[in-house]
């Protein structure tokens, strides 16, 4: 992959002989700097990826390169080399130490394309009026944690202070989650035989949907290579673990985040980029046609509502992601000002509408974020189409449900 930009290279030391790598595998030209001279580098360079190496003397100034990195716009990739502390949050964790080459290039290929990927939003976002989300894009992140050893429930903890948590004890358990969810990252922790690791990373690699997904081993040695790109060994202290790790999974986050944009732009403007439902406004409009269509032609009409506490407002987003990867392309969705997900099931009666949405609660119930343990667990009700309805008694009987079953 070719980029608009060389690599800036920041050490103290000499050019290690795998950054010869680089340029064999034409991401060049490779730009040398020191650390002092790092963050003005970056203006002068204009870089399309930083590549640091963590080395005597980069204490002082990887704050201020890392600050400055992350103003810039696109997206600019940075990644630290051989860490054994903390990072900044957006330095990328990187091992060179098992001289593997075809690692890094992977890393920078995969980091590179989500530079690509906000560049291409940037451009296309004065085609139509899009809503951008907000804020760190690891706040809306979701984590697998995978593990049953001593230091699972710290590291539950210490991942929940920052992103939600999937838990899983078993690899059978971890599969299904994968198979139903969209997710930011895998961390997979001690408690698996070097032989169950291997295989469970083999079929992540041979899936195309798994393979930029940053996964995390916090207790095993990589004795091959695998086709994940972000895969890296992350030892230590569960604090360190989680810290170490987010900037991966803000990185998959921001990438999905863009994704969903785009899937917006494409839409007109009427898909929310951070749910990957309808906006509230598309919702209405639909959800009356279909209501109009249905009572002329006939057919049936079921709705869905899942509320959820107030005061875990997490879980309307998770609720929301899960129903736009799961629900069939007939129906749609759209996540409510109230705190509420409200999903319409196209020609689809009670009984079935009924059956579907257990599953989709079901799923749902399993995600928790922070130290209390908040878990997803939805009020669920729902309707059908009455010949004598309109879209709004068909939702105010809904709601009026919901407020029963929560009482």
């Amino acid at each position: 992959m070719s980029q608009a930009g060389p690599i800036l290279f920041v050490s103290n030391a000499e050019r290690p002989p795998f950054i010869a790598a680089l340029d064999e595998a034409r991401l060049f030209p490779v730009v040398d700097t020191d650390w002092a001279s790092a963050a003005r580098a970056v203006e002068q360079v204009q870089p399309a990826v930083v590549l640091a190496q963590i080395s005597g003397g980069y204490e002082p100034h990887i704050a201020p390169l890392a600050r400055k990195i992350a103003d810039q716009s696109p997206y600019l990739p940075f990644v630290a080399l051989d860490a054994s502390g903390a990072l900044p949050p957006n330095a990328l964790p990187f091992s060179s130490r098992s001289g593997n080459s075809d690692r890094l290039i992977a890393r920078l290929r995969a980091a590179l394309r989500v530079r690509t990927l906000d560049a291409t939003v940037l451009r296309r976002l004065p085609e139509v009026k899009v809503a951008l989300p907000e804020g760190d894009p690891a706040r809306d992140a979701t984590v697998l944690l995978i593990g049953r050893g001593a230091a699972y429930p710290a590291l539950s903890v210490a991942l929940g202070e920052r992103v939600g948590v999937v838990g899983a004890l078993s690899i059978e358990a971890a599969a299904k989650h994968l198979n139903t969810r969209d997710l930011d990252g895998v961390v997979l922790a001690e408690g698996f035989t070097p032989r169950v690791t291997d295989a469970f990373l083999t079929v992540l690699a041979e899936d195309t949907r798994f393979r930029s997904l940053p996964v995390i081993l916090t207790a095993h040695q990589l004795t091959q290579s695998y086709d994940l790109p972000n895969l890296e060994l992350i030892p230590g202290e569960p604090a360190k673990v989680a810290a170490n790790a987010l900037p991966l999974i803000r990185q998959h986050a921001m990438e999905a985040q863009l994704s969903r944009t785009l899937r917006s732009i494409d839409a007109g403007g009427w898909l929310d980029p951070r749910s990957g439902l309808l906006t509230v406004e598309a919702f209405a409009r639909d959800f009356a046609k279909a209501v109009e269509q249905t009572l002329a032609r006939g057919g049936g009409l079921s709705v869905a509502r899942f509320a959820f506490d107030a005061g875990n407002s997490r879980a309307q987003l998770d609720a929301a992601r899960i129903l736009s990867r799961l629900m069939r392309q007939m129906d749609f969705g759209a996540a409510q000002k109230d705190g509420s997900v409200i999903v319409v099931f196209a020609e689809t009666d009670f009984r079935t509408a009924h059956m579907i949405a257990r599953r989709l609660s079901a799923v749902m119930r399993h995600t928790s974020n922070g130290k209390h343990e908040m878990r997803s667990d939805p009020v669920v009700s729902v309707d059908s189409l009455s010949p004598s309805d309109t879209a709004r008694s068909l939702l105010g009987r809904l709601s009026a449900d919901a407020s029963r079953a929560a009482s």
